[in-house]
């Protein structure tokens, strides 16, 4: 193949494929959100514009490009136009990186250093909101740029720090032999239980979702960093969130959920069966794929129907105070157990994953319902 083909052509038609079904699924997920949120607080939601309110979708965007957009007189203005643009450009990016099938057809930049990429890229999504909520010169904007640059900061940690045990086991940071290690050995969700549990609760901070939408709590600041926004800015924020929610949950997928494979230990949909089986393996892996990162998707409107807000004390407490400890306790055991296993030759997976469902039992054991006890020195008083 002629090498512009293949190093720039190619890969960029695969992207832009990938972008605009990305881009698709995230406008039907803001539909989605709104009408399970009906659902569930007991309303109908979006139901005016087409049947079930399905062209919302396009309503919404015809709106946005529709209304007046209002520059506050004192903002800094360049900064102030950079702020909803840069939290969609590394977002954007990291689509290169994500394999949404077996390769190499579903995968339109492939590196062996992917994880690294993905975090150094998703890092940067906080400038944007920290640049906003400063250049429109409104204090409650400035407070929502300033927690969300304390709780991303602070969730970027536990965040990072919860890779290293899936890293540990597999060997690479290219999310596709990870994938494949998974699909050869047991889902890194067992082994790596508390290390999945960490990332969830930080990608849910880092994407500023409920409970941990500090940044932008409307009961205190109105709308936070962006309360000074609209007409199309204001969407550029919204589409960054929903697109680093889909990044996301993508990633936890990969890392802890055997990507497009339904395989454990080497058997049923490995990549190796998904490529044999040509177009429609390729095909079926993409909606695997699908399907679990929807799941997690869906996950997140669930959170936001049921939780209510941390405080942001809590917020920062459960960040420094227990999920960077956690997930340095969980690398220690798991440099010991993998070292032991190599040296005494069993399998470290299975000591992990064994520890992981006796975490998990325990949990659900503390959390049973108990039968209340009233002490009375008296019957009366019962």
């Amino acid at each position: 193949m002629n090498p512009w083909m293949h190093y720039l052509v190619w890969p960029l038609v695969k992207f832009l494929v990938a972008f605009i079904i990305v881009q698709g699924i995230v406008a039907a997920m803001n539909w989605v959100e709104r009408r399970l949120l009906g659902f569930v607080q007991a309303r109908l939601g979006p139901n005016r514009v087409g049947p079930k309110g399905l062209l919302q979708i396009i309503a919404d965007p015809v709106k946005f490009l529709l209304k007046e957009d209002i520059v506050p007189a004192n903002a800094e203005t360049i900064a102030y136009f950079l702020g909803p643009i840069l939290p969609l450009i590394p977002t954007f990016l990291v689509y290169c990186l994500i394999p949404f099938g077996p390769p190499p057809t579903f995968v339109a930049a492939r590196v062996n250093v992917a994880v690294l990429l993905v975090l150094a890229l998703t890092s940067t999504g906080v400038y944007g909101i920290i640049l906003g909520g400063w250049a429109s010169n409104n204090k409650y904007s400035l407070m929502g740029g300033l927690r969300s640059a304390a709780q991303m900061v602070s969730y970027e940690v536990p965040f990072g720090l919860s890779i290293v045990g899936v890293l540990m086991l597999s060997g690479s940071l290219d999310l596709v032999k990870i994938v494949n290690y998974q699909a050869d050995h047991i889902w890194n969700l067992f082994p790596q239980l508390i290390a999945a549990f960490i990332f969830f609760v930080a990608m849910t901070a880092e994407t500023n979702r409920t409970p941990f939408d500090l940044p932008e709590a409307d009961s205190e600041l109105v709308g936070g960093y962006h309360t000074e926004y609209s007409a199309m800015k204001f969407a550029f924020f919204m589409l960054a969130e929903y697109s680093a929610m889909l990044v996301n949950c993508c990633l936890m997928t990969l890392l802890f959920l055997g990507g497009w494979t339904l395989a454990i230990g080497g058997y049923g949909l490995t990549t190796q069966t998904l490529q044999h089986m040509g177009i429609p393996g390729g095909m079926l892996g993409v909606l695997i794929f699908i399907v679990k990162v929807m799941t997690f998707m869906l996950v997140y409107i669930w959170f936001r129907a049921t939780f209510p807000r941390f405080r942001f004390d809590q917020l920062m407490d459960l960040g420094w105070k227990w999920m960077i400890p956690l997930a340095l306790a969980n690398i220690v055991v798991t440099g010991v157990v993998v070292l032991l296993g190599q040296s005494l030759n069993f399998q470290g997976e299975v000591v992990l994953s064994i520890a992981g469902a006796a975490i998990v039992g325990y949990t659900l054991y503390n959390l049973r319902p108990r039968a209340k006890v009233v002490h009375a020195s008296r019957v009366s008083e019962v």
